[in-house]
């Protein structure tokens, strides 16, 4: 299995909240994991940082946070040189999405928890 360390940008632990089942099945799926959240925490043996770490080697970037938060990671997302950002539903941001592709990063709308049942991750 091709495995891809995931930065989960939105981490909560609250159990309700998809970036909660999103760390929780990636790291089923056998993904690397790196949350990041407005709260530090844990979820699933995993720690949820605050702020902006540095980060070496993440593939995918995949965001629960909305586009008018996003702005301030603008620079952090694209710094990190992911392969992929994914705009799970509601995140959508066609600036964000643009400032990604021109750095070569892939951009796609699409449920990173549908993507992991289907296979398509």
């Amino acid at each position: 299995m091709n495995t891809k360390k995931t930065l989960v940008l939105g981490a909560s632990e609250n159990p309700a909240r998809y970036s909660y089942l999103a760390i929780n099945k990636l790291k089923q799926y056998g993904h690397p994991v790196i949350a990041i959240g407005k709260k530090a925490g844990k979820v699933n043996g995993i720690s949820i940082q605050t702020g902006q770490p540095e980060l070496q080697n993440i593939d995918t970037v995949t965001l629960y946070i909305n586009p008018a938060t996003q702005q301030n990671y603008y620079n952090y997302i694209l710094s990190l040189k992911p392969a992929r950002i994914i705009f799970n539903p509601g995140t959508e941001n066609a600036s964000l999405e643009e400032l990604a592709e021109k750095s070569g990063i892939k951009t796609i709308e699409a449920c990173t928890l549908v993507m992991l049942a289907t296979n398509q991750y």
